[in-house]
């Protein structure tokens, strides 16, 4: 009996032994860093609203992805974003005005990929912390003095954030994405996603005496990336 105990035991030992090997052989946890660039769709979200279309700028950073897990990880990046508001002068085209905010943003995210060897499909969701260093206006009127110019359309607009000073540098919301990863060889991997950023930080006062009760963030982001892998 004690003989036949000695077998089972070692028996069990070895079989758990052997499934923790295989598993830890099926999967090793790994670390890529990389950048990525791409093209930045953005508005602001003004409380009353404003007439306005999307602003185009540029967004570029550096990315850092580490996977303990065989689907899921931790993505955390570096990125300099250029966002803000255009104008919407569709029956008026002779006017222009582009407010152009450029962000320092540090997105941190759950990393949930799926997939082959060479192709996966994943999906980025987490917050992220955005400090502004830019802040540039494009026009072609005086935006101090709109009374004094010939044909501006003053009727039924808003037009008080054109001159408004910019309060707060800070932001902050949260960000969703999805997108593929092509792998070339073992260690080299391009990437191309789409991001959607929601913001809960104002741009401008914001209290009862203010005039606007919100301005805050949001863009659209599509950026192509290359990733190599550390470990």
């Amino acid at each position: 009996m004690k003989q036949r105990f000695r077998y089972s035991l070692i028996l069990m030992i070895l079989a758990t032994s052997f499934q923790y090997v295989t598993a830890q052989t099926l999967y090793k946890p790994h670390l890529h860093v990389g950048g990525h660039a791409g093209v930045a769709l953005s508005q602001q979200s003004f409380n009353p609203s404003i007439e306005q279309k999307m602003h185009q700028g540029i967004t570029m950073g550096l990315s850092i992805m580490w996977a303990e897990e065989r689907h899921v990880g931790l993505r955390a990046e570096l990125n300099l974003t250029q966002r803000g508001w255009e104008e919407d002068f569709t029956d008026t085209p002779q006017f222009s005005y582009k407010h152009t905010l450029t962000y320092i943003e540090i997105p941190m995210m759950t990393h949930i990929f799926f997939g082959g060897r060479r192709v996966k499909g994943f999906f980025n969701l987490g917050p992220q912390l955005c400090y502004m260093i830019g802040d540039n206006v494009s026009a072609n009127f005086d935006y101090h003095n709109l009374q004094a110019i010939e044909g501006f359309p003053l009727a039924n607009r808003t037009t008080r954030q054109m001159s408004m000073e910019i309060t707060n540098r800070f932001d902050y919301g949260i960000c969703a994405g999805a997108g593929m990863q092509i792998f070339i060889k073992k260690k080299h991997c391009l990437s191309l996603e789409g991001r959607y950023y929601y913001g809960l930080g104002n741009i401008l006062p914001s209290s009862k005496k203010d005039y606007f009760n919100a301005s805050r963030g949001n863009a659209i982001t599509v950026t192509l990336g290359y990733m190599f892998r550390l470990k």
